[in-house]
């Protein structure tokens, strides 16, 4: 009878530790959502785009107070070659 007890056990056990090993990971929060992409934008700032009102284009690292921006990544996207030296 004690073999039988040892055997329910351990598939108890084992189903338990299967259960434990497969179950989802909690999905994250919006305050670590938030903190990751804080902590991302602190790693690389991004740059800011805009039109001044005689129409001349601005990038810089602030945005601008009342005008409509845009917010560009420093790095390029994939494929896109920057060149400094060309005029």
């Amino acid at each position: 009878m004690k073999l039988g007890w040892a055997i329910v056990a351990g598939i108890v056990l084992g189903a338990g530790l299967a259960w434990w090993a497969a179950r989802d990971e909690p999905a994250p929060t919006r305050r670590a959502q938030a903190d990751a992409r804080a902590r991302a934008e602190a790693a690389e700032p991004p740059l800011y785009r805009w039109r001044d009102a005689s129409g001349q284009l601005h990038v810089g690292e602030r945005p601008p107070k009342g005008l409509p921006y845009q917010r560009v990544a420093r790095a390029p996207q994939a494929g896109i070659e920057v060149h400094g030296d060309r005029d």
